[in-house]
């Protein structure tokens, strides 16, 4: 507590902020996992399994867009409460009575827990443009893939958290539980964050939420389909395949999906190492099309792999773990770009703009996970999901380099 008080007020109310993402994250993730490991247990297909998702990626979309704006006008400290209000009440959403749990009022649900993770997220990342100086591009390098990448490992024990929750307490006690966990801590942030952090000295327009940046326009379109990539087998195919083909049930789902995401997120951390920093490096354009171009084929070898007849477990589990090293560096060096390109006042807009099209490209990736798998099988997901990176290293060409200043 001594050392936390000699922080500055600016980086205590960051970690204030850092903190209330992660205890989220964790809901967030074990959300999801309970979501598609019950309703396949009830007999709902991959397809309609995706479109319990689907208000959760559309509003995803919005949120990013607006909630920028919002950011701007009001302060990240109020975005990050509402939206963690917002995420207690989508999980008292899911408590009713079964009879209740319908299509429609899983999805209304789903919708707020959309917007609820989305200002959490733009809320943390905008907050870190604020802390470090624009001549500090390794530090900002390194603070952004700690954040990004701790987040995502927590995501993954929220994965196993799920799993483990709905095998002890049951659907409604393990989404009870969480409700009444995060209803704490948003009561704590409301009394802890007080200061109106990223709000813009002059009030942003309406029409200031879309991006005027040439370099952001670029980053957020590969950003679309990056990650359309990862959610097109990831989402709804991977796990109802484990399920159904390995036989695996929910721990050992819930346990694998969740240590890939927290390796994932560790990888996050630590890509600043892999790819240069120690050499006095940051990325530009040029590197997030390397990286890009060097995960562009390897599903698509997966896909080969189990056409071919080899071992299914050994092609799909080992592709899998390479793949999320691969797409962890990319992911990193993606978080890294959006906040270096951002200008400093009015951060959120940037950063809110971007996150839209990561929202967007989760979106088409979770449709696609559901629709494709049910119709062409796992294989097919793992060809579009080839094609969704080639596509995302070929726009990463225009990405500015260095010695390029991002046009505005």
């Amino acid at each position: 507590m001594h050392a936390l008080a000699r922080l500055s007020p600016e980086i205590r109310q960051y970690l204030l902020v850092t903190g209330n993402y992660w205890a989220f994250t964790l809901t967030d993730g074990a959300l999801r996992m309970l979501v598609v490991l019950h309703f396949h247990s009830l007999g709902y297909t991959p397809l309609q399994i995706a479109a319990l998702f689907l208000f959760y990626e559309i509003f995803g979309v919005v949120t990013n867009l607006v909630g920028g704006y919002l950011g701007a006008r009001l302060g990240l400290n109020r975005t990050m409460n509402i939206g963690l209000g917002m995420q207690v009440l989508a999980l008292l959403m899911l408590t009713v009575p079964a009879a209740w749990l319908t299509v429609p009022w899983v999805m209304g649900a789903q919708a707020l827990s959309g917007i609820a993770k989305d200002l959490n997220k733009m809320s943390a990342k905008s907050s870190i443009k604020l802390l470090v100086p624009d001549t500090q591009q390794g530090t900002l390098y390194k603070w952004v893939a700690i954040l990004t990448g701790s987040k995502n490992a927590l995501k993954g024990v929220g994965f196993f958290l799920g799993g483990a929750l709905l095998a002890v307490l049951g659907f409604t006690g393990a989404v009870l539980a969480m409700a009444a966990a995060l209803a704490l801590i948003w009561l704590a942030s409301l009394v802890l964050l007080k200061k109106d952090l990223g709000k813009a000295k002059a009030k942003p327009k309406f029409r200031d939420m879309l991006s005027k940046s040439r370099a952001i326009n670029i980053l957020s379109a590969a950003r679309l389909f990056l990650f359309g990539a990862r959610d097109v087998w990831f989402v709804v195919a991977l796990p109802v395949y484990l399920s159904s083909v390995f036989g695996w049930d929910f721990w050992l789902v819930g346990g694998f999906l969740a240590s890939w995401v927290i390796g994932y997120g560790i990888v996050q951390s630590v890509a600043p190492r892999i790819t240069g920093k120690r050499s006095g490096h940051v990325p530009d354009g040029r590197a997030a099309f390397l990286w890009a171009a060097s995960l562009a084929g390897l599903p698509a070898l997966i896909a080969l792999g189990l056409g071919a007849g080899w071992s299914a477990q050994v092609v799909l589990l080992g592709g899998l773990l390479l793949f999320g090293v691969l797409f962890a560096v990319n992911s990193s060096l993606h978080s890294y770009l959006i906040v270096s390109y951002a200008k400093e006042d009015g951060v959120s807009l940037d950063v809110g703009f971007y996150y839209m099209s990561n929202a967007l490209g989760r979106l088409i990736g979770t449709l696609l996970s559901g629709w494709v798998f049910q119709a062409y099988g796992l294989a097919a997901c793992l060809w579009v999901s080839s094609a969704f990176v080639l596509a995302a290293a070929l726009i990463s060409i225009a990405l500015p380099r260095h010695g390029m200043q991002p046009a505005r």
